[in-house]
C-alpha cells in the first residue's frame, strides 16, 4: 500500500468515512492526481516521491506552484 494512500485514507476516515469508502475515495483521487496509476493502487514514481515526502514538504510544493 503506498504511503501516500494510507495517509488520505486516514484523514478521511478521521472525517467520518468507514475505511472501505476512505481507501476508495483516496484511491480516486490520488489516481486523478498522477499519484496512483489508473485502474490500480500503485504508485506512479511522483506517488512515490510524494509518499516519502513529509506533510510539510508537501505543502511547500503545493505553495510553490500556487506562486504564494
Amino acid at each position: 500500500m503506498p504511503k501516500i494512500l494510507e495517509r488520505l485514507a486516514r484523514q478521511l476516515q478521521a472525517k467520518g468515512h468507514s475505511k472501505s469508502s476512505s481507501f476508495a475515495i483516496g484511491t480516486k483521487a490520488l489516481q486523478k492526481s498522477g499519484n496512483l496509476k489508473p485502474g490500480t493502487a500503485t504508485p506512479t514514481a511522483k506517488g512515490v516521491k510524494r509518499g516519502n515526502m513529509t506533510p510539510e514538504q508537501r505543502a511547500r510544493t503545493r505553495a510553490n506552484r500556487s506562486g504564494k
